[in-house]
């Protein structure tokens, strides 16, 4: 057992010093080491002295003691020796990575702790409450330690860091994985036709399954740990333990806040859990898997290497993979190396995982799958360098830094007056700084704001609205400008067939007879399964597929949102284009009566495609994706789209709420203005054909910025709008469906996709409309300004505690007089005035358009309410002292009573009750107080006692002075803050 104590002596701490040194030089090399080492034990030193003082015990006789004498002499205080193999075992989890490693080192450090604090007792060295107390100082000595040291390391790397790059050249030590080639992975050819049933068995049995780590949302472990396992619950529990040694159980009570607090957070976010995860399985991703020579569409996690995978325009490919047949096929490759030109791939050539289909169909082998894919693996390096796009989280972080820098240098003034000047001694100075440091810290902000957005989740889940992320909440509030696609948005997205009008009919006049090659080529384009498109589907009930034999397909273009058009060519028909009028029948001799009609068509809102033909061969319109030369008019398609019926609704709330909409669509220009005026969108203005946008970026801006109706517009134009009105200082939301969206969605500061939209604008997309509902967005920024707002004035009724306990704290200190509060009163108060309330706050409706300065808001309202909050209090309680000079525990009353009023009053601006229920809440709160006094066990619990009409009628007084300067106060902090206006947040880079 003797040999239990060597690691508390000053050679074998010397020794694990030494060595912790040496282990943490070849890892970091970081002098920072050494100086929080020291820091932390020069700390634990100083505790281990005024902890002797505190306690008083005497010694053990020399008799009773089974330590030698030498070996007694060279035991180091128990605080310094657990605070000092904790900071070794903190320093050394930071250089691991596996949360099995970091577990067995705290382990080993904790055993540490209590075989020696066991054996100095078994020893003789020490008595055991000594031990005891020893153990909680050194919890709560290494928790604030802790806590510092992450808000500074923090600060630190905010203000130094230098923004990461991606290192693109792939030279540097985080550079990109490298793609795969088709020699590296060599693995052997599969049949088209795909897997057999039981080699499909025989992969999954060897767990070559596309199973990737990933989660819709946070696994249990990680919300647990997330709210029980923090710091700042560590410095409160120490301080919980220390309390019950040198107080009493009822100024221990704010141990049971800090549960309750746990266990709502906890709570709310599995709540949000099961929300999100079973609304992921809706538009969990699935692909077309061939087997047996079947397609099955099956999820992506089902897929084992070497599967046969069918890609069609608008899907995403999932794993990495070798084309087994390629028809005009091609892929767009913009998530992973940033370039929006679509490649053409064919057999052989291998496609990533991460890229999506733009035109044309294939199979492909699965050869890389899981994590193992080249878009995980980029993935992985990416979010090295991802950022918190959150400002709330950002907001009250910066809070809670500022907490703590005021807390430590607040509570050794305090303790050092206490301790010198107070009437209870050593004893009361400890009980007056336990009461500072639980007042002071805002335990339960963090908590709340968790719990905010998870219940805002959960909200918007029955609105049909899938968050990707917890921050997006917020960020889709801060919105002021909505690009969206007319398809989905104002209309509900389904083309249906109204009229085929014959070219001859348009140009000369003569009766409208289709002629029967004309339905039967269109028939073609109609049930074109390798590359459906909405127009084309809207044909196939007016145009049966024809007969193979006689239209034999002998090459094709699939549509591309970039051309604008498709095209057949057939063995004895020649070459047919269908697509956009202005596109195909350009600079065609005799076309102006049709464009002359497609302009009257399309200004009563419908949508016009174009059908020519031409004998030049397929070659010369596929190969190059060129125009044939010579082109005839064949026949116009008119197609019509049901407008939305809430849409006029919808976008007058936007308007109503200063957001604007900004529509850019593939259609023809009057389309968008005729659709767009039906609905009050921008009436009697004109839509600009995109394709007289002009290079120049400062022309381009300015056209983006002042008109708000686009059509002919191009992904890549889509995209360059986009990072035009986020350059002038707007946050942008992108709303869209299909595959010319993606671009604009990722480049968005807030992506919004259509639950039917394509797999590969879901997949880049923060937010799902899994109804494809249009009219649920202003739920969803309503409900972000509601989380925002809520956020706020709870934070604010937080930071005014900590304000006015750290100003009536460094008041008591420097004026040498005894601290009016023992834990116990604020924990009351707190109940009273920021408990319940802040419950209350954070479920209030309501919310207005996001203003910057989150908080500077905070702090400009707190910190003059906490001020004028702790001058009230403070001369109540000189008054009551006063009129009551030999009552002590009258004054502390005076004090409690006058501090929960003005709490009371605090929370009465900022909550602004409207409503009967609401007033009926805030009367019950004061009633809480007065059943505490008028009950003389809830009284004696408490330590108050019932004040006299004197003094009663000095805290009323006192009060309604506060509150009236608190009034004011109010008035100017929201004059301050000026009108509502967006922010745009940081953007994180892309992962």
């Amino acid at each position: 057992m003797q040999a239990a104590v060597l690691p508390a002596t000053g050679i074998g701490m010397a020794i694990a010093a030494l060595g912790m040194v040496v282990f943490l030089r070849r890892r970091r090399g970081s002098p920072r080491v050494q100086f929080f080492l020291l820091a932390v034990l020069a700390g634990a030193a100083m505790l281990d002295m005024v902890a002797e003082r505190l306690t008083g015990m005497p010694p053990q006789p020399e008799s009773a003691m089974a330590v030698p004498a030498v070996l007694n002499n060279l035991l180091l205080g128990h605080t310094l020796v657990c605070v000092f193999y904790g900071a070794v075992a903190y320093l050394i989890t930071r250089t691991q990575s596996a949360w099995e490693d970091k577990v067995l080192v705290w382990s080993a450090a904790g055993l540490v702790a209590v075989l020696t604090g066991v054996a100095r007792v078994y020893l003789g060295a020490d008595w055991p409450t000594e031990i005891i107390s020893r153990w909680a100082l050194a919890l709560t000595w290494l928790s604030a330690a802790l806590v510092v040291a992450a808000i500074i390391e923090q600060s630190v790397a905010d203000r130094d860091a230098p923004e990461k790059v991606l290192d693109l050249d792939g030279q540097g030590a985080d550079a990109l994985p490298t793609p795969p080639s088709v020699v590296d992975l060599g693995r052997p050819e599969v049949s088209i036709n795909g897997l057999s049933r039981s080699a499909v068995a025989e992969r999954q049995k060897r767990g070559e399954v596309n199973i990737l780590i990933e989660r819709s949302s946070r696994s249990i472990k990680d919300i647990l740990t997330a709210n029980v396992f923090t710091r700042l619950n560590a410095l409160l529990v120490g301080l919980f333990i220390l309390i019950l040694l040198v107080g009493g159980t009822q100024d221990a009570v704010f141990g049971l806040v800090v549960v309750a607090n746990t266990v709502i957070g906890v709570v709310q976010e599995l709540r949000a859990k099961r929300t999100l995860d079973r609304l992921s399985v809706l538009v969990a991703p699935r692909a077309r898997v061939v087997r047996d020579g079947e397609v099955h569409e099956l999820p992506t996690d089902q897929i084992v290497i070497d599967d046969v995978v069918e890609c069609r325009p608008g899907d995403q490919i999932p794993v990495d993979g070798i084309l087994l047949a390629a028809e005009d096929l091609e892929v767009n490759e913009s998530l992973l190396t940033g370039e929006a030109d679509p490649i053409a791939r064919a057999r052989g050539e291998l496609v990533l995982s991460g890229s999506f289909v733009v035109s044309g169909s294939g199979r492909l082998q699965a050869v890389q799958i899981g994590e193992a894919s080249y878009a995980r693996r980029l993935a992985r390096v990416a979010r090295k360098f991802s950022l918190s796009q959150s400002q709330l989280r950002d907001g009250v972080n910066d809070i809670l830094r500022y907490s703590i820098w005021a807390l430590v240098p607040t509570t050794v003034v305090l303790y050092a007056s206490q301790l010198l000047y107070g009437p209870a001694g050593a004893q009361g100075a400890a009980v007056s700084s336990v009461a500072v440091i639980v007042g002071m810290i805002p335990e339960g902000l963090v908590l709340l704001m968790s719990t905010i957005m998870a219940v805002a989740i959960v909200r918007l889940s029955g609105q049909g609205a899938l968050i990707q992320e917890l921050a997006a909440v917020e960020l889709l509030a801060r919105v002021d400008v909505i690009c969206a696609d007319k398809t989905g948005t104002l209309t509900e997205g389904q083309s249906t067939l109204e009229e085929i009008v014959p070219a001859g009919a348009v140009a000369d006049g003569a009766a409208p007879v289709l002629p029967e090659e004309v339905r039967d080529v269109l028939g073609v384009f109609a049930h074109d399964d390798a590359s459906p498109t909405a127009s084309s589907l809207a044909l196939r009930e007016a145009c049966a597929r024809p007969d193979a034999a006689i239209w034999s397909v002998a090459g094709s273009v699939p549509f591309s949102s970039s051309r604008k058009w498709s095209a057949f060519a057939f063995a004895r028909q020649g070459t047919w284009l269908l697509g956009a009028p202005e596109v195909v029948l350009a600079g065609v001799e005799g076309a102006g009566a049709l464009l002359a009609r497609v302009q009257a068509l399309a200004g009563s809102g419908k949508r016009v495609l174009a059908l020519v033909s031409s004998s030049e061969p397929i070659a010369l319109a596929g190969k190059t994706h060129t125009l044939p030369s010579i082109r005839q008019p064949r026949a116009l398609i008119v197609l019509g789209e049901k407008i939305r019926t809430d849409v006029a609704r919808t976008v007058r709330y936007f308007e109503e709420q200063g957001v604007s909409v900004k529509i850019v669509s593939g259609d023809h220009p009057e389309t968008i203005r005729a659709i767009a005026s039906q609905v009050g969108l921008h009436p009697g203005q004109q839509a600009f054909d995109a394709r007289k946008l002009p290079d120049d970026p400062a022309a381009f801006s300015e056209i983006v910025e002042g008109c708000d109706l686009f059509g002919r517009v191009t992904p890549l134009q889509k995209r360059r709008m986009v990072e035009c009105l986020r350059a002038d200082g707007h946050v942008v939301a992108m709303i869209g469906d299909g595959i010319n969206d993606v671009l604009a969605i990722k480049e968005a500061d807030f992506g919004i996709a259509l639950g039917s939209g394509t797999a590969a604008s879901r997949a880049v997309a923060q937010l799902t409309l899994l109804r494809d509902d249009f009219a649920a967005l202003p739920a969803v920024i309503a409900e972000g300004r509601r989380v925002i707002g809520n956020v706020e004035r709870t934070a604010n009724l937080f930071i005014t505690k900590t304000a006015y306990v750290f100003a009536m704290a460094l008041a008591i200190g420097i004026a040498q007089a005894p601290f009016p509060f023992l834990p116990r009163h604020l924990t009351l108060i707190s109940f009273i005035t920021i408990g319940i309330p802040g419950i209350f706050l954070s479920f209030a409706n309501g919310g207005s358009l996001v203003r910057p300065g989150f908080v500077g808001r905070v702090l400009r309202f707190s910190l003059p309410a906490g001020a004028i909050a702790a001058a009230a209090t403070l001369l109540a309680y000189t008054a009551a002292r006063a009129l009551a000079p030999d009552y002590a525990g009258l004054a502390q009353t005076a004090a409690t009573i006058a501090l929960a009023g003005n709490g009371l009053v605090v929370l009465w601006l900022l909550a602004r009750p409207q409503h009967l229920r609401h007033r009926l809440f805030m009367a019950v709160l004061p009633s809480i107080l007065l059943l505490v006094l008028a009950f003389r066990p809830l009284r004696d619990f408490f330590a108050l006692q019932l004040p006299n009409l004197p003094v009663w009628l000095t805290i009323i007084a006192i009060n309604i002075v506060a509150g009236w300067i608190l009034l004011k106060t109010r008035r100017f902090s929201a004059a301050k803050s000026g009108p509502a206006r967006p922010h745009r947040p940081e953007r994180a880079p892309d992962e």
